[in-house]
């Protein structure tokens, strides 16, 4: 069995005296990254005016109703 990949032009051949499946996957190109240092952010719990904060026990960005607009301004510690 012959199998050739370009990828110039993204053509597999297969010649063989059998019947054959080939299943070609490829990854499309991502777009730019949220983080540079690859990062996750869970923001599933967000709410309106959210600010979005590193969270060094998780190891995670977060946006969610512990830190808003609000919070900052109404009781924050500077």
């Amino acid at each position: 069995m012959n199998v050739n990949i370009t990828e110039n032009k993204n053509t597999v051949t297969v010649s063989q005296d059998q019947p054959t499946v080939v299943t070609v996957v490829s990854q499309g190109t991502q777009g730019a990254s949220f983080s540079s240092t690859n990062v996750s952010m869970d923001d599933s719990g967000k709410v309106a005016n959210s600010i979005p904060y590193y969270d060094a026990v998780a190891g995670i960005w977060k946006a969610d109703s512990t830190t808003t607009k609000l919070t900052l301004v109404d009781g924050a510690n500077f």
